[in-house]
């Protein structure tokens, strides 16, 4: 595994394992609510993957981008499907976004180097 991709999980994993520590209901209730949203529904894991994909690239949230990328990657999506997908999140977001979509692609690719 890349050291991008490393870093980012175990910063994340660190952090996340402190706030909920905390016990607080609120912040706790907001990671389940996040936790279940993301579970099979109508739509499946993989289509909430990408709209979370969306979403985080027109919020500019590059943590957020990585997330749904891991995810998306471990649901199986593709390239062609990532590449489409924030296609779409730029158009919406607009041109603001393409540093963004730098980080994603190059993220992207630490993801499909640590398969091979």
């Amino acid at each position: 595994m890349s050291n991008q991709i490393e870093e980012f999980n175990a910063y994340r994993s660190k952090m996340n394992d402190k706030l909920l520590a905390d016990n607080n209901k609120i912040v706790k209730r907001i990671f389940n609510l996040d936790t279940n949203a993301f579970a099979a529904g109508a739509l499946d894991v993989k289509t909430k993957e990408l709209l979370g994909l969306v979403a985080s690239t027109v919020l500019r949230c590059d943590d957020c981008v990585k997330y749904h990328l891991e995810s998306s990657f471990n649901e199986g999506v593709s390239k062609e499907e990532v590449m489409e997908t924030l296609s779409i999140a730029t158009l919406v977001g607009g041109t603001i976004v393409i540093p963004h979509l730098r980080k994603a692609y190059e993220y992207w690719e630490e993801l499909e180097n640590q398969q091979g």
